[in-house]
């Protein structure tokens, strides 16, 4: 991008820089050691918190910037530079998926007690969506939450919970009505020093290993009926609006990360010599490269128009569903062709296209599928 976008001011700009310091200076030096040990210290959590980045677009009431959707944008795609997926999904679901819902319908009580804290980073937020035998399809979720007096009392499980082993609290999605199918989900804050609540396992992925991922059990956990969220009977609608933020944040984060992803390809193949010249001199790899790039920008602009409308409160779940599919389709398109120009050398893991290789594959997973986008566009499309 050759000049700025007019979607952003000189504001805008200012905060990238800051954010690009933050990720440069707390985050890249660590990367490495934080993958190996599959963990990365929950400072950095704090740390993201004093320099207000995890309120970006919430009210000054609970600590946050009150600052449009367009520094979102930049903080997502600036995390890109840390070369680690794994922190920077931890972070995205501190501030903008397993939050946002509080921001939305929380009462002053529980913005005072769990969204303030998250904003500052002292309390770690993870959004309790996938079970065992569900994840997309939320109206097969099993765990319930019954009342009991003035209490909920939760059993069921969760898995792929990101942020799972040391989540100070769950944004917790139950069935508080099993027979009554999208009418009977609800959200339930739920505080991970409850009796009952216990973390089953961390999981070993294919990628994102520096963040914690991990299997939760909850049997009868006891929680007072004042940490519901919103209204009983009306999570799905909840989590549905909900979703919008997390995949236009993966789709913005899928496009700056098959940019960066190129620039490290060309970087590399212009020092990389094969038959007598570099490897970007060879038609075959100057078409490859002018097709991706081609493609990353019509995505950046699928992705832009999608956040446009959302910042604006326009309705865009079809603009946003498809900004997911073809961005983080096509981020995976990237570091697939990516590591191939790197030959052998992209299967070493002392190239970054390596873990990117293995990173980029949840995205078409996590926060819906692709499969789940199609059906999404296709049902909006009137198909």
């Amino acid at each position: 991008m050759s000049e700025r976008e007019p979607f952003f001011t000189e504001q805008h700009d200012m905060f990238r820089a800051m954010v690009r310091q933050f990720v440069e200076t707390e985050l890249v030096p660590h990367v490495d050691a934080w993958e190996e040990a599959e963990e990365f210290p929950r400072e950095v959590f704090e740390k993201a918190g004093a320099q207000g980045l995890l309120g970006l677009k919430y009210g000054e009431d609970v600590g946050g910037a009150n600052l449009d959707y367009w520094y979102t944008v930049i903080w997502a795609e600036e995390l890109v530079h840390s070369r680690c997926a794994g922190v920077n999904m931890a972070l995205l679901v501190q501030s903008d998926m397993a939050t946002p819902v509080i921001h939305d319908l929380g009462t002053p009580e529980q913005k005072a007690e769990f969204l303030a804290p998250a904003v500052r980073g002292e309390k770690i937020a993870a959004l309790g969506v996938s079970e065992p035998g569900a994840g997309s399809d939320v109206v097969s979720l099993r765990t319930t939450a019954r009342k009991d007096g003035g209490d909920y009392v939760i059993d069921g499980a969760k898995t792929f919970i990101t942020n799972g082993t040391r989540a100070d609290f769950v944004t917790l999605i139950v069935k508080t009505d099993p027979e009554a199918g999208h009418g009977g989900v609800s959200v339930i804050l739920l505080p991970t020093d409850v009796k009952g609540y216990s973390v089953g396992r961390k999981l070993k992925k294919l990628g994102n290993k520096a963040s914690d991922t991990a299997e939760l059990h909850f049997d009868g956990c006891r929680v007072p009926r004042r940490y519901l969220l919103g209204e009983e009977g009306h999570g799905f609608y909840y989590l549905m609006q909900n979703f919008q933020g997390e995949r236009l944040v993966a789709a913005i984060g899928a496009v700056a990360g098959a940019q960066r992803m190129i620039e490290d390809a060309v970087r590399y193949g212009t020092s990389r010599t094969t038959f007598g010249k570099p490897v970007v001199k060879h038609q075959v790899w100057r078409h490859e490269l002018s097709q991706l790039l081609t493609e990353v920008e019509a995505a950046r602009r699928l992705a832009y128009h999608a956040a446009d409308l959302y910042g604006r409160g326009v309705p865009c779940v079809k603009e946003v569903s498809m900004a997911k599919l073809y961005c983080c389709e096509l981020a995976n398109k990237v570091a697939d062709r990516c590591l191939q120009l790197h030959g052998g050398w992209g299967y070493m893991d002392e190239y970054a296209i390596s873990r990117a290789w293995r990173d980029c594959r949840l995205l078409t997973i996590g926060g819906g599928t692709s499969e789940v986008m199609r059906e999404i566009v296709a049902k909006l499309s009137d198909l």
